[in-house]
This record gives structure tokens, sequence and C-alpha cells, in this order.
């Protein structure tokens, strides 16, 4: 029975808006209970709307004294930041700082990891939440899956160049958290799963099955980061989270591009379902500012579940991050890699 209750309180809101308190008693969590955030410093990817503005948005709320806020789009990013002064005042909205971040462009993401870094001394959150929805598959300029080349490698790319500031911060006394959004349809990934080649990358085995390969790697990566970096440093944890079924753009939008009429089936079918973008930001929160757990695959509100076979695969994990390492270096070694460019693997 608490296995249904669980997956309940997971994946549906809005309707069922009492679902998060049919979890155990020691996995509740909501975003009243986030711990005040004062002098902290937070890197948000997809941080202007969906689940990232539920993400930015709580991290203001609780006091966070810097917000760097990564996205595509300009347009979007602006209405946030209304959204923010109208609602939280000018003071709030002056803590952010927003970056044009393509994540499929590696070569734009380093730079503007760098350029975080020259802004701030410290990070103590970083929330890698921004993402290609299920849609069909197609190439980065750079000649990668779009869904891969945005998803985990892109995060990567991030994450591993503001290393030497979340090292510095966790040297400091201080917790570090880095969250990679996952999915419980990361268990939709393609059953001949290897991580081998840049061509299994580049095969196209559908638009779910191609989203949720992504998830999969992002919580191979959590747990890759977890054995390697938490290792090193015990004060940066490193977990994956699983938002639940969200009302996003991705779900009712950009779903129709892969389905245009099958997608109505999510767009509206399932909308008294979803939760809200607020909702689905609470198992990253805890995950972000609470938990003292590392490596875990965390579920709403606060549920540590064990995920697929293949997301606890530590071969497979270790065949993903050197395929990542591999592909990044040999597509960025002229602009990049090959003038020095700190690219740090743990």
């Amino acid at each position: 029975m608490q296995t249904i209750k669980n997956t309940i309180a997971e994946n549906v809101g809005k309707t069922f808006s009492g679902a998060h308190s049919l979890a155990p008693a020691d996995s509740q969590f909501s975003l009243e209970q986030v711990p005040d955030l004062a002098g902290k410093v937070a890197v948000v990817t997809g941080g202007s709307e969906g689940i990232g503005y539920g993400c930015t948005h709580t991290l203001l709320t609780h006091n966070i004294s810097k917000l760097f806020i990564l996205s595509k789009s300009n347009d979007i990013a602006d209405d946030a930041i209304n959204a923010i002064k109208e609602e939280l005042g000018e003071e709030m909205a002056n803590r952010v700082t927003w970056m044009q971040c393509d994540l499929s462009d590696w070569e734009q993401t380093g730079k503007v990891a760098f350029e975080i870094a020259s802004k701030t001394d410290r990070i103590d959150i970083l929330i890698n939440n921004a993402a290609r929805g299920i849609m069909t598959a197609q190439l980065a300029k750079n000649g990668i899956d779009l869904h891969m080349a945005t998803n985990h490698m892109g995060h990567v790319v991030l994450t591993s160049h503001l290393l030497p500031v979340l090292k510095e911060t966790a040297k400091q006394g201080n917790k570090v958290r880095i969250v990679n959004m996952a999915s419980n349809l990361h268990e939709n990934s393609p059953k001949e799963t290897m991580f081998e080649s840049v061509e299994e990358l580049n095969k196209d085995y559908g638009a779910q099955p191609q989203y949720g390969r992504t998830k999969l790697a992002s919580l191979l990566y959590s747990k890759y980061l977890h054995r390697h970096l938490h290792a090193q440093y015990p004060n940066i944890l490193a977990n994956a989270t699983h938002p639940g079924i969200v009302e996003t753009r991705q779900t009712t939008e950009h779903i129709h591009e892969a389905w245009p009429l099958g997608g109505y089936a999510m767009s509206v079918g399932l909308t008294p379902f979803k939760k809200t973008q607020f909702e689905g930001a609470v198992s990253t929160m805890f995950a972000a500012t609470t938990t003292e757990g590392s490596g875990q695959y965390i579920c709403p509100p606060a549920i540590v579940e064990t995920g697929s076979d293949m997301a606890n695969d530590e071969e497979l994990a270790e065949r993903l991050m050197d395929l990542t390492w591999k592909v990044v270096r040999e597509k960025t070694r002229e602009s990049s890699e090959g003038k020095g460019c700190p690219f740090k693997e743990f």
C-alpha cells in the first residue's frame, strides 16, 4: 500500500494537492522547510520557467544572496525577472544575474561558466535543470544528438568548469549541493544502451526513449560524481531528482512537436493530475538545500528511490563519462581544450 502512496506522492498534484502527505513521515518535505540561505550563491540552468522558475523563486524567497540563472531565451528570462520584481521586489530581483546559454553549445557553456566564476568566489548550489523535452531526434550543431548534447553533456561541461569554485566553497567548510534533474522516464531508456560510441548516441530511438536516455545519464552522472568527487570532497553532495508530472511548456507545448495529435493525452488529458511548477520543485529543493545524503535518486517530496538496474550500473556510468569526456574534448579542442581550458573530470 505504501508503494502506491509513494507513486501518487511522487508523480501527481493539483487535484491531488495533498499528494505529498502520502509519503512516509521520514520522507516529508515542503518548500516552507527550505532553510534560510543568507550568504549562499546558487546557479540554476533553465531557471526562468517551469520547474526551474519554481526553484529560483523558492531560493529567492528563502534569502539566497546571489542567483545566476542560465537560459536560452531573452524574452522568457525578462518575463521571469519582471515577475520577481513585481512579486518579491526590486532588491530581490537585483540578486539575480541572468546569462544566455545554449547548453548544446559547449564552447559558449564554458565561457558562461568562466564568467560566473569571475563574478563570485563561492557556489553553494548548482541545479542542472534545463532540458530538451520529449521531442524528435535532432543533431546539435556539433553533430551530437541534441538531447544528449543539451541535457547531459552541456551540464557536464558547465559543472566541470565550475568545479574549482565548488571545491573551494567546500574547502571552506560549506556544504555544496549539485542536483541533476532526472526523471522516472529514465526507465524508458533503450534496453541496448551501452554508451560506447557517437553512432549509438546519434541513433534515433524515438522521442520518449531519446529523452529517457538523457535522464538515465543524469542519474549515472550524479552517482559518478558521488563516487569520484564526493569521495575526495565530502562536503560536496551530488544527487539526482525526479519532479513528477509537471505542467510546463514541455508538457503543454513541446510534446506536440513529436506527437501533434497524440500529445494531447499529456498536454490536456493529464492536466488535472499535473503538479504545479512549485510542487514540481519540491524534491529538487530538498536536494539543493537540505539533504545530507549523496549519490541518491530523490523523488517528491523527499523519497529516496533506487531507480532502474541501468541507473545503478557503475560500469555503464564509467562508459558514459569516458565517452562524454572524449566527445567534448574532440568537439571543443580548437576553441577550448586546446587552449588550456580547465575541463575537470572530478
